[in-house]
């Protein structure tokens, strides 16, 4: 289960960043949301010189599942 639906459409970097920023959205509290967002901009520009497009999509594939891990933590909390 992907934690907000269109995950299956990224394919690019900036697409994915923006997808994570969303997710980041539902998030329960402003502190939890703003670690997220610093964790996803940090890893976006640790990862701004990846060229191999088979590197790329492992990035995308394991951040969406990461994003997914995030999303049910918080969600089995409430």
């Amino acid at each position: 289960m992907a934690p907000l639906p269109g995950a299956e459409l990224v394919q690019k970097p900036l697409q994915l960043y923006r997808y994570l920023l969303r997710c980041c959205k539902q998030l329960p509290t402003e502190n939890i949301q703003q670690h997220y967002r610093h964790a996803i901009r940090q890893s976006f520009q640790v990862h701004a010189d990846e060229d191999s497009p088979e590197r790329i999509q492992q990035i995308i594939k394991r951040a969406i599942e990461d994003a997914d891990w995030v999303m049910n933590k918080y969600k089995r909390q409430k």
